[in-house]
């Protein structure tokens, strides 16, 4: 999997030195030198952060506690050159998933970005499965006054079939999978479109808009400026 980092260092050559070391890796690197423009890129929803604490403008303290807020679980590597024992704890308390106190080597970033990247995406993965696995053995999913036959992946209203296109299928089962969850469009576009898509993030609001034409009892709220959420009844 090409798995996306954003790196966020004020020292241009060590920013560099590193993304190129982790782009050897195979994975994609977005690298950022202030904490403004690494603040703006927060609803992006990389695959996990590298970061500095002391930046300029905003910190790496404040960048992690907006992250958090917004993708708890999104996982947080903290790199230092102050008070590497103060700076390990208070990164702890506020979410970091490791620490690399500076001068490090870029080979030991690189090793542990490989096993936090295998340990919480693996995770998922046979989270993914089980999740897989359990919906086989209940292909019929009720969403009063719909009725999701995964098997045969109808939908039914009263007996009637509606006909929904393939991307429309999958983006009620992604819906109706996390309840109550708030959904970016980043999530939607990677689990509907999958990693190859680049094109616009607003193909979701245009999916979204004729799955609401076709159920228009489906109870989906819009999150300004983010995504959506299937509505509990």
């Amino acid at each position: 999997m090409s798995y996306l980092i954003y790196l966020v260092e004020d020292e241009e050559n060590l920013n560099q030195v590193l993304a190129s070391y982790l782009e050897k890796e195979g994975w994609l690197v977005r690298r950022f030198s202030d904490g403004n423009a690494a603040r703006a890129a927060i609803m992006e929803a990389p695959h996990l952060w590298i970061l500095d604490i002391m930046l300029p403008h905003v910190d790496g303290y404040q960048l992690i506690r907006e992250i958090k807020s917004r993708q708890p679980d999104t996982p947080v590597i903290f790199i230092s050159a102050r008070d590497a024992e103060l700076d390990r704890v208070i990164g702890l308390e506020m979410g970091s998933d490791d620490y690399l106190p500076k001068p490090f080597l870029p080979r030991e970033l690189v090793i542990r970005v490989q096993k936090l990247l295998q340990r919480v995406y693996a995770a998922a993965s046979q989270t993914a499965a089980n999740q897989t696995a359990a919906a086989l053995a209940r292909p019929v999913r009720l969403l009063p006054p719909y009725e999701i036959d995964e098997s045969s992946r109808v939908v039914r209203i009263d007996g009637s079939k509606i006909e929904l296109t393939t991307k429309e299928f999958e983006l009620l089962l992604l819906l109706t999978d996390h309840p109550g969850q708030a959904l970016s469009r980043e999530q939607i576009l990677l689990r509907i479109w999958g990693e190859a898509y680049d094109g616009s993030d607003r193909a979701v609001d245009d999916l979204m808009r004729r799955l609401r034409k076709k159920l228009p009892e489906l109870r989906v709220e819009s999150i300004y400026g983010y995504g959506y959420r299937l509505v509990e009844r």
